[in-house]
């Protein structure tokens, strides 16, 4: 079915990124995927082309409000190549909108434009050891020292995406202890850089996927923040949290709609060309029928993304259309992938054919951003379950 959400200005920006991909990424993707980081360099060009600072006001270097379209055919052009951008997405579009929505004027002048520009990448450090969507059970400190000028950060986070690749991280801390009453009191979100004293890295922990970008355990020991660094009101971090956590589900949903169709474009291809007892194997009547399925299923979940997406450009998309995207999305993608997977034979074990990639990279949409068990909560909570 013809796809309606873009338009002639959409389809110009497509050929951009396009453009710039074939240039920029695809000739290094292998590289960065061994070394387990994205070229510094890649992010500040993707801020000369404006791509870094999406709703970020013109007056500090951005390209203000702007259609999440925008980010979705990045998305797309992304899969379609079989390349991706380390932690862009993690940036750009999940710890960004929490800047949007809460920093201050001076915040905002003091770091939008170094974001606009790629000079700064965030990241975002919620997760910790036994604590992962229980955000509540967040046991990292920061105490405001005796002279009230900053907090005293403490603690421990893991599976921290970008961090080693980041000028500024997100973290989430106590600033006072919960209640039994109220286990979510007390959490409050600081802007930390990743060069003060006592921020430190632990272990790069090893992927199965996603594999251009960092993944790390951090750890935080006496290092001191300033309070101008407290993004929003102290203790209502646990509110803020699920501000974005719409924009975030939509986006993996999004990403997993682009992966399964990149899916079947490379099977559809790898079939034709590759010959069993003679015959091509998409002359076999299973691939057809394999395909056929998958592509119809595909489709099926685009026009739900589509949706999906016009609702969040209207601000109209609820945590539950989000929580239904990211759980069918991610479901979907699984499925399609592996099917494409098999009809690679051996050679979609293989990591030199992108279909490897997919398969591994897809598996953790799943379990990030909310596990499709905790999707399956808020849907039936929704239901009245």
């Amino acid at each position: 079915m013809k796809r309606s959400i873009f338009n002639e200005d959409h389809d110009a920006f497509r050929a951009m990124i396009r453009e710039f991909i074939a240039k920029e990424v695809t000739p290094h993707f292998d590289q960065w995927e061994r070394d387990n980081v994205v070229d510094r360099e890649v992010f500040r060009k993707l801020g000369a082309l404006g791509v870094m600072g999406f709703g970020i006001p013109e007056e500090h270097g951005g390209s203000g409000d702007t259609e999440y379209k925008y980010a979705v055919i990045i998305s797309e052009e992304c899969a379609r190549a079989a390349v991706a951008l380390g932690h862009y997405g993690v940036s750009t579009g999940i710890v960004l909108p929490y800047l949007l929505n809460l920093a201050n004027e001076e915040q905002k002048a003091r770091w939008f434009p170094g974001i606009a520009s790629g000079d700064i990448m965030l990241c975002v450090a919620m997760t910790e050891p036994g604590t992962g969507s229980d955000l509540a059970g967040i046991r990292t400190t920061a105490r405001l020292s005796d002279d009230g000028t900053h907090y005293v950060l403490n603690g421990a986070k893991t599976f921290i995406t970008g961090a080693r690749n980041s000028e500024l991280c997100l973290v989430a801390a106590r600033t006072s202890a919960a209640t039994t009453e109220n286990r979510r009191q007390g959490l409050s979100l600081l802007v930390v850089p990743t060069d003060s004293e006592g921020f430190a890295y632990g272990r790069k922990l090893e992927k199965i996927g996603l594999r251009s970008s960092d993944t790390n355990e951090l750890s935080f020991t006496d290092v001191e923040v300033p309070v101008a660094n407290l993004l929003g009101e102290e203790g209502k971090g646990f509110s803020y949290l699920g501000q974005n956590l719409a924009r975030e589900r939509l986006q993996i949903g999004a990403v997993a709609a682009a992966n399964a169709v990149a899916a079947i474009d490379f099977t559809r291809e790898y079939t034709r060309q590759r010959e069993v007892f003679g015959t091509p194997v998409a002359s076999f009547q299973n691939t057809k029928f394999v395909l056929a399925e998958c592509a119809t299923e595909v489709e099926a979940l685009q026009a739900m993304v589509d949706k999906a997406i016009e609702l969040e450009d209207a601000n109209e998309l609820t945590p539950v259309d989000a929580a239904k995207v990211k759980l069918f999305g991610t479901e979907v993608a699984g499925r399609v992938i592996d099917k494409c997977l098999q009809l690679h034979g051996g050679y979609g074990y293989m990591l030199e054919y992108p279909i490897a990639r997919l398969y591994a990279d897809t598996r953790v949409n799943r379990i990030y951003g909310g596990t499709s068990e905790v999707m399956k909560t808020i849907i039936a909570k929704d239901l009245g379950l």
